[in-house]
Order: C-alpha cells, then structure tokens, then sequence
C-alpha cells in the first residue's frame, strides 16, 4: 500500500495535475488544501516549525520496542545478521519517506494536510485506490505497535505472566482500543498527533531513556567501568537534557497549533 502510494504521489507530481491551484483536479480540493508554493527556500529550516517536524521524524523510533522480538525470531541470529537487517531495513525506509515526503511537500508546499492524502481530490481515481490501500496497509500494521503498546502496560501494572489469562488481556484490548477510538474521533489533525507524539514519547525513547539506561549500567559496573564509559555518561546525559529541550518546545508548539 504504501509502495504504491509512493508511486501514485511521483506520478501525479510529474504530470502537473495539482500544479495549478485554479484548474484541474485542485479545484476539488478545499481551498487550504491546494498548493501553495512559497518562496523561501532552504532558509525556512530554521523557522520555529522546524522544532515541529524535528518531533514528527522523532515518531520513526517508537516502534523500537519490537527490536528484541525480531531479533529472537530471527534465522540465525547472530549480531553481524542483526546488524545487516537493521542497516537494510533502516536504509530502504528513509529513502521511501524522503521520497513521500519530497513529492508531498513539492506537489502541495505549505498546504500539506497531516494526512498527505487528503490533498488529493477525491475523484481523482489513482489516488482513491491509494486511499484504499493504505487502509489496507494500517490494518496490518498495527497490532506491532498495539500489542507492544498492551504488554507493557501490563508489565507497568505488574501482572504476573500466569496471571495474563485470555480474559483479562482481551479485556484490556477493549479498554485500549476504545479509549484510543475515542481521541480518534475527537483529534482528527493527524500532524498533531506525529507532533506531539513525536515530541514527548519520540524524544524520550531517542534521547532520554537510553541516557539513563546507559547511567545505571555504568553505575553498577562500579570499579570495572572504564574511564570513558564514565565520561561518556555526561555525553548522554548532555543529550538527554537536549531532548527534553526540544521536546518541551516542540509540545509547546504542536499545543499552539491544535489551539
């Protein structure tokens, strides 16, 4: 679904069909959906929304909780293949999201929606089936985020393993679900969500919680630490407080532009 919808973006940028706002399948689109290029340039990296999309790419990290569980299932599981998969697989994902992001950005400019996808006009028939499929794509995609979300608050709860029968953790599944559904249907400003998400869960997975993990590792190392891994422990903690930093702001500004 989303190879396709790749494809189907590269295509409708290449053939013009959005490039003028006042003809063609734009004038189906919502005013404040039409592209609207400016003229900036590079120089807008360092406007304050710049804190904003820093937030959004946080958001590629916080499926990291399923590392440990793929490396397990993995054939053969030694860290040189460990390592091959996550430099492939890391590798093939950023050139796919800079290539939507650039032809998203490039197609639409300051107008980009959240959601790419509702800039495009609905009858325009290449983009309805990418619509679809993306669907598609979510449907599947996200139990690996869903039960890794579950599990741990199960563990936060600290409920035994024995204690985990299919009622209760069906239950929990509903509680989740409905109380996921239910912000759903209330925040639809899915830029806010990659945002704000990105802002304070993102940057803590990034920046904060592997500092300290690293702190208290060093820490009961005693004696047997070695003079930089102990330097290096200032070197995490400095970039610790940077996360926070841009995490605060980066919340601050997301909060400002739902209000």
């Amino acid at each position: 679904g989303m190879l396709y919808t790749a494809a189907a973006m590269a295509v409708r940028y290449f053939d013009g069909s959005y490039a003028d706002p006042t003809n063609g399948l734009a004038l189906d689109v919502a005013e404040n959906l039409r592209p609207a290029i400016g003229t900036k340039g590079a120089e807008a990296v360092f406007s304050s929304n710049a804190f904003i999309l820093i937030c959004m790419l946080s958001t590629s990290y916080m499926a990291h909780f399923n590392a440990p569980k793929f490396y397990l299932e993995l054939k053969d599981n030694t860290i040189a293949r460990w390592n091959t998969v996550v430099v492939t697989s890391f590798s093939i994902s950023i050139l796919f999201f800079i290539a939507i992001a650039a032809m998203g950005f490039s197609t639409f400019g300051g107008s980009c929606s959240g959601l790419i996808l509702n800039n495009y006009s609905t009858k325009d028939s290449i983009m309805g089936f990418s619509r679809a499929a993306v669907a598609f794509a979510l449907v599947f995609t996200y139990p690996l985020a869903f039960v890794g979300c579950r599990d741990g608050i199960l563990e936060m709860l600290q409920v035994p393993k024995e204690e985990r029968t299919d009622s209760k953790v069906n239950n929990l599944t509903y509680l989740i679900l409905g109380s996921v559904t239910a912000v759903a249907l209330k925040i639809t400003d899915l830029s806010f969500i990659m945002s704000f998400g990105g802002a304070t869960l993102g940057n803590a997975l990034i920046y904060v919680y592997p500092a300290i993990m690293f702190r208290s590792a060093v820490k009961n190392m005693g004696d047997n630490a070695t003079t930089a891994q102990k330097l290096e422990v200032y070197v995490a903690m400095t970039f610790a407080a940077l996360g926070i930093a841009f995490g605060g702001i980066g919340a601050k500004m997301a909060l400002g532009k739902l209000m």
